[in-house]
């Protein structure tokens, strides 16, 4: 240690190393951190070290990348059961924009709900994250002044992520005939555009390189061609990622190509919108796929772009969606990172729901396997962010590590403990975290975190939340009539 840097050197039953472009097991493995770097992965370590931490029936694997990662409280309880979404307050009616939106949430609020968030992505083996949040019960878009708050949080946390607010140039409306419109202020969008531009100035690579940035125009069919035309040109001028979510229903594909004559991935296409680091959840809409019948060579679009798919399972099945399909764009050689997207950030529940959801579309269950979800949660990730030090434990990578306990009776037997943990596994299996050398989670405790008062605070101001919904739904129905309980209230 003759650089004065203080050595750790983790062991358990299983590590997960990585040599020759891969991923690979090692069997009562050792781990070497030296400051924020691996220093060594495999068998026993010659040199000498501070100190020894044994995890025992444990694997030591790299920390989860969260490329669509829930920074919010948890808004898909209500759509879960509540449709449409056009009488549920999902679509905002003409006289709630007449009227003027307003934030649902005061700034004290959107800072906590970022803080409950991102300690949820931690507890649940997540290392780098970029955040999602909805825009349902915003004024328009996210602020600037809220992902200053976010910035602090995450760097108090530990939580390595890519941070920028939300913005867009229109949002659907819905009519006293229930027609589903838009509704567009180009200018709104360009200002979130330079309110994101100004925020990269500030952010960008600070916090020892936690906080990187990224620009998030919210959705493609709520970007003008110009507003996307210009984000494209924003993240090569900046070299930063952006985040679109796209290709994720048929109404998006529908109005897109109702609105424009294209495609959403030909629209991306022909605004030069692609940049070195394209990030588009959730690619289950293309030409030919999930009942879509427009003749569009979105598979060539994507596949020439270089972007990188978002692969959300979780939430999507609960609506009702798969990807159509996994193996199809892994052997096209499409990037496909993995996302979190709702609530619980359970990224080994996703894991095992996306097996479970590609051998179905497929009719095949051969055609995945644990191992190629594993290294979506994990390579993919990285190399959408073209972060060759993340998604891997090897010498010189950064020290970003989760650990995930194998003796819990309930995770069973194993021959293999990728395979057992996609199949028995869950966030709650992870005991440990570190980050950038860092422990941010031990044996389930996160530093100055409460909980049990993260919890209450944050479903007091959710309660507060639904409570104004009747002032943004059609017709102006109560609570009660647009969440109702599964069961009549005894």
């Amino acid at each position: 240690m003759a650089n004065g840097m203080r050595r750790t050197a983790l062991t358990a039953a299983w590590v997960v190393g990585h040599a020759g472009g891969q991923h690979r097991l090692f069997r009562n493995g050792t781990v070497v951190v030296e400051g924020e770097k691996v220093l060594h992965v495999g068998d026993d370590f010659d040199g000498d070290v501070s100190e020894t931490i044994d995890f025992g029936e444990a694997m030591i694997g790299p920390g989860f990348i969260d490329l669509d990662a829930l920074a919010d409280l948890d808004t898909t309880v209500l759509g879960y059961d509540n449709h449409p979404p056009e009488l549920k307050g999902r679509v905002w009616p003409e006289s709630y924009m007449q009227a003027g939106p307003r934030e649902m949430y005061s700034p004290e609020e959107l800072a906590l709900q970022k803080r409950y968030a991102f300690s949820r992505l931690i507890r649940n083996g997540i290392t780098t994250a970029l955040p999602i949040a909805s825009l349902f019960y915003r004024a328009w878009g996210e602020t600037a002044e809220e992902f200053d708050a976010a910035a602090d949080a995450a760097a108090d946390l530990g939580l390595r992520v890519y941070l920028g607010p939300a913005y867009r140039s229109g949002n659907l409306v819905v009519n006293a005939e229930r027609q589903i419109g838009f509704h567009y202020d180009e200018a709104r969008g360009f200002q979130g555009l330079a309110d994101a531009e100004a925020f990269i100035t500030r952010h960008e690579n600070t916090h020892g390189g936690l906080i990187r940035t990224m620009l998030a125009p919210d959705r493609i069919e709520t970007c003008t061609p110009d507003l996307l035309a210009r984000s494209g040109a924003a993240a090569r001028a900046h070299n930063v990622p952006i985040r679109l979510h796209c290709c994720q229903s048929r109404l998006e594909y529908d109005l897109v190509l109702q609105q424009h004559g294209k495609s959403p991935l030909e629209l991306l296409r022909d605004t030069t919108f692609f940049a070195p680091a394209t990030i588009l959840p959730h690619g289950l809409f293309l030409s030919g796929v999930n009942g879509i019948t427009h003749d569009a060579p979105d598979h060539d679009i994507l596949c020439q772009s270089g972007a990188a798919l978002v692969h959300c399972p979780l939430v999507m099945a609960r609506g009702g969606k798969v990807m159509q399909s996994f193996p199809r764009f892994r052997d096209l050689g499409v990037t496909i990172g993995m996302g979190t997207d709702t609530h619980p950030a359970d990224m080994i529940q996703n894991m095992a729901i996306g097996v479970m959801t590609a051998r179905i579309a497929e009719g095949n269950a051969t055609c995945v396997s644990a191992a190629d979800f594993y290294n979506a949660a994990t390579l993919g990730g990285a190399e959408a962010l073209n972060r060759p030090d993340l998604g891997r434990l090897v010498p010189g990578a950064a020290a970003d590590l989760n650990v995930i306990r194998l003796d819990n009776p309930d995770i069973g037997q194993r021959i293999d403990p990728i395979q057992t943990l996609l199949l028995n596994g869950s966030g709650r299996d992870v005991s440990d975290v570190m980050i950038a050398g860092r422990f941010v989670m031990r044996d389930g405790i996160i530093p100055g975190v409460d909980e049990g008062e993260y919890h209450r605070r944050a479903q007091a101001q959710f309660d507060g939340m639904v409570a104004q919904y009747p002032d943004r739904t059609l017709f102006h129905p109560p609570v009660e009539e647009i969440f109702p309980t599964s069961y009549p209230l005894g």
